[in-house]
């Protein structure tokens, strides 16, 4: 009931057989559980350190600076969230966690913010120009580390190798900051409720304070527990709807931080252009496995979820 291990490094090998063992790796990992740890990323662990610190000193602000920046200001969900301002498990109690979102920066008078301005748009950022410079390196390295996975993927699924990665011209991928502080009472169990996520794939990078989760498909929770210097790695509701099914989207949660525990994580999640029209891949259906799903833009997609999950996009 292990989370299976991936090296990146041989997954763009130019040993076929190397390449060839580890995409096999990675298709199972996708098809029976959708996580995995990813090793070998290329990102320096001295960038890994950076955002931690970063993450840390953000969320240490006094609030009312925070507050600044806060995300129901922004229509093109950026910037601060406060505690209970999500609620991924629609049934219980609101997440007990704070965030920080940014994406792509897009000038205001971009076609694509008058076209879809919930989804794109200038990010709110920190007045703390360091916050802002380790945010956007970070950004960089995550997204060329998501774009070698997304071929690899596509290679496995039979593919052409650019099928999923050249649908990120003007994507609406986030970059999350979390702070998960102390509970503060022994019934708000779950620092994240149980969910899925939404989009293509979520790299996750978290400290070594564990409680992230995950649903076997026997049912059973399974501990994540933190590997220096790997990203968890999840398929997400849109990459299981592209693949009929194949590659499964897999609940998750965050076990609340006991007393005096803070942890902090930073997820990556992976979202193709809004118009990207995602329909079933060639390769995972046929006459015994027809698609399940009609084709839908990924946007709206998306913005369908992030109106369940946020009560402030609720009421509007």
């Amino acid at each position: 009931m292990s989370i299976p291990l991936i090296n990146l490094e041989n997954l763009i090998s130019e040993d076929l057989s190397a390449r060839q063992v580890e995409m096999a790796l990675l298709d199972k990992a996708c098809r029976e559980i959708g996580f995995f740890y990813l090793v070998n990323t290329g990102i320096p662990q001295s960038l890994i350190n950076k955002m931690m610190t970063t993450a840390k000193n953000f969320f240490a602000k006094p609030l009312e600076e925070k507050l600044k920046i806060d995300i129901k200001n922004s229509p093109n969900h950026r910037g601060y969230g406060g505690i209970g301002e999500e609620q991924l498990d629609e049934v219980n109690k609101a997440d007990w966690k704070e965030t920080f979102d940014m994406a792509l920066d897009i000038p205001s008078d971009n076609p694509l913010v008058a076209k879809y301005p919930s989804m794109y748009g200038p990010n709110q950022n920190s007045s703390d120009p360091e916050v802002v410079e380790a945010l956007q390196e970070y950004y960089v390295a995550a997204f060329e580390v998501s774009q070698k996975l997304l071929t690899a993927m596509a290679q496995t699924l039979k593919l052409e190798g650019d099928f999923f990665s050249k649908c990120f011209k003007t994507h609406v991928t986030v970059l999350r900051m979390i702070h998960y502080p102390p509970r503060p009472e022994q019934s708000h169990d779950n620092g994240a409720g149980a969910h899925t996520d939404y989009g293509c794939v979520t790299l996750l990078l978290q400290d070594q304070t564990g409680g992230l989760q995950v649903k076997h498909r026997n049912g059973e929770w399974v501990d994540a527990t933190p590997i220096e210097g790997a990203l968890v790695v999840n398929i997400g509701d849109l990459m299981q709807r592209w693949t009929n099914d194949q590659y499964v989207s897999t609940a998750h949660r965050v076990k609340a931080s006991d007393p005096g525990i803070h942890r902090y994580s930073i997820p990556f999640f992976v979202e193709p252009d809004y118009e990207t029209e995602v329909a079933c891949v060639p390769t995972c259906a046929s006459e015994e496995m027809p698609a399940k799903y009609e084709s839908v833009l990924a946007g709206d997609w998306i913005q369908s979820r992030f109106d369940a999950t946020y009560d402030y996009r609720d009421s509007e």
